[in-house]
């Protein structure tokens, strides 16, 4: 083995890596612009995709098309009940029912998550009885509530109240929580009142996890009253999916189906966009857009 000479081991002890500049820092906005085309370029291509599939096998047979109908007929199928003014009386009924439900499990989550959050004897009294009850399936409740409220609007817009209740006090209360100490002991070194403490402290550093947990509960408010709907309702989307699949009317199924994920998805986002505006300050709640 042929020894180094002493310059070529101290050149070969001293070499370092040097790193350019690559696209993201030379052309940011750029480098952001194409990012973001591709993001949206796959978010509508996947699903159009899938839909041509679905298509492709209906129309050729690989399917049977009376169990799983062709996009097309389940397309035409809803424009034509839409017109004929058949499907939105269902679409109303789900969407008073939602908002409704959504309104008081939302008030009612976000007043006791910050008293719980904010008072600790609070917390230690109520947070096991709320803890044992937050793990019952939601839908055991829907006799107990048709026994209160009877036959009609009231068991609905109660399961769906609960059920968000949950979720925005468990976002609440944890959010109350971790608002960082050095924060409130500022609060109270500048003579902060209580009310000035939950204005200009607690309320701003908890609000964007509030809405977070806030969004989610949109999302599973139409879970529930779509299941709700087929136990105990003569009217609503998720009555109509389940009595058209009784029917053996599937095309009609799958419009009922398809009016529940775009009520779902416009809920959600109309939620997850007055959290924008809200809070201007906190970071987005999605992975997209941030290159």
């Amino acid at each position: 083995m042929t020894a180094l000479a002493p310059n070529e081991e101290r050149k070969k002890a001293t070499t370092v890596l040097v790193r350019g500049p690559g696209p993201e820092e030379l052309h940011p906005e750029r480098t952001h612009r194409r990012r973001r085309a591709l993001e949206l370029t796959l978010a509508v291509a996947v699903p159009a995709l899938l839909v041509l599939l679905w298509q492709l096998a209906a129309t050729r047979a690989w399917i049977d098309a009376r169990v799983y109908p062709a996009p097309s007929t389940i397309l035409a199928d809803g424009w034509d009940r839409a017109a004929a003014g058949a499907l939105w009386p269902d679409v109303r009924a789900t969407v008073r029912r939602v908002l409704a439900g959504y309104a008081l499990g939302t008030a009612a989550g976000y007043a006791l998550g910050l008293l719980m959050g904010s008072l600790s004897l609070v917390r230690a009294a109520l947070e096991p009885l709320l803890d044992a009850l937050y793990v019952v399936p939601k839908l055991a409740l829907l006799p107990i509530f048709l026994n209160m409220f009877g036959l009609g609007e009231g068991p609905q817009v109660a399961l769906v109240a609960v059920t968000v209740f949950f979720f925005v006090w468990i976002s609440t209360m944890a959010a109350v929580l971790a608002v960082p100490s050095g924060h409130r002991d500022a609060g109270r070194v500048f003579g902060a009142s209580p009310w000035q403490m939950f204005r200009h402290v607690l309320l701003p550093a908890s609000l964007p996890s509030v809405l977070v947990g806030a969004r989610i509960a949109a999302g599973v408010a139409v879970l529930v009253i779509v299941a709700s709907e087929q136990i105990a309702a003569t009217d609503g989307l998720g009555h109509l999916i389940f009595d058209s699949r009784a029917l053996f009317q599937n095309d009609v199924m799958f419009v009922g189906i398809l009016c529940v994920a775009v009520l779902g998805v416009v809920f959600s986002e109309a939620v997850r966009l007055l959290g924008r505006l809200l809070t201007p300050w906190a970071p987005r709640d999605r992975g997209r857009g941030q290159s």
